[in-house]
């Protein structure tokens, strides 16, 4: 990517300088409402997306390794559409039919819609969180008595397990797929005004694509504390962090900086 030389070395004066162009780093959306859009439109901006990071199968050999039995589990917490996918991928495999008393536990109600994709939903046997583990926890606690499967990626965040193993609740952990860097090399020539992060794996792929990267006059985005502090550690400056009280999602704190630009320039 270009501006690659050295690690950090953000220039102060950046923020002086207006947002023309903007990377983020997510696959483009399917439909033609994303808000992305409307930034774009509303401020003459270039977007662009490109997912930083790819999934790949675990293969059902290298899951067998693990020697997790699905059917000796009474319930099982999806936090993401991939891990529905490769769950009832590896089911498949197995030739598992998963029984009709099993308990799903989602992270968010778009979780456990397209769970529909794959079985007929029971409401007595679905229990779902608001959006954050956090919120899903509060309903496991009712159901301290089952044995949970989380079906996750190598790459996962630690709260989940952290709480099954402090609240002494039986559980076991299925690795199904994996999060690995995505092939950025052609983007060696691009210079975009902002990038917008939303994971840890996202920066990981930075710098493994491109491990001199400099920052220069790129403002950095990023979503959510687990990635801004990843931000940080890789010795970034970052300019954008969501969400904001008043701005909830990325494109609206993407939003306030520019708004913020504006006004600073009018002074």
């Amino acid at each position: 990517m270009a501006e690659s030389k050295a690690k950090g070395s953000a220039n102060p004066e950046r923020h002086k300088l207006p947002i023309k162009s903007i990377l983020v780093t997510q696959p483009q959306p399917t439909t033609d409402n994303s808000p992305y859009l409307s930034i774009a439109e509303k401020y003459d901006i270039k977007v662009d997306f490109r997912a930083f990071i790819e999934v790949e199968p675990v293969p059902f050999k290298e899951f067998r390794k693990d020697k997790v039995d699905i059917l000796s589990h009474t319930a099982v917490i999806f936090t993401s559409r991939n891990a529905v996918d490769h769950f009832f991928r590896i089911c498949q495999e197995s030739k598992i039919e998963m029984p009709a008393d099993m308990k799903y536990f989602c992270i968010s109600d778009q979780t456990a819609y397209y769970l529909q994709k794959y079985i007929t939903l029971r409401k007595r046997k679905l229990f779902v969180g608001e959006k954050t583990a956090k919120d899903l926890f509060e309903v496991i606690k009712k159901h301290k008595n089952e044995k949970f499967l989380f079906p996750c990626s190598n790459i996962r965040k630690d709260d989940i397990p952290e709480f099954l193993q402090a609240n002494k609740i039986k559980h076991s952990e299925a690795i199904i797929y994996k999060t690995v860097a995505a092939d950025l090399s052609d983007l060696d020539d691009v210079t975009y005004d902002c990038i917008a992060f939303f994971s840890p794996s996202g920066i990981s792929s930075l710098f493994i694509n491109f491990p001199d990267f400099k920052q220069n006059n790129t403002r950095i985005a990023a979503f959510g504390p687990t990635t801004a502090k990843a931000v940080r550690d890789a010795g970034l400056e970052l300019d954008v962090e969501a969400p904001l009280p008043n701005a909830p999602s990325m494109t609206g704190a993407i939003e306030v900086y520019i708004q913020n630009q504006k006004l600073e320039a009018k002074k």
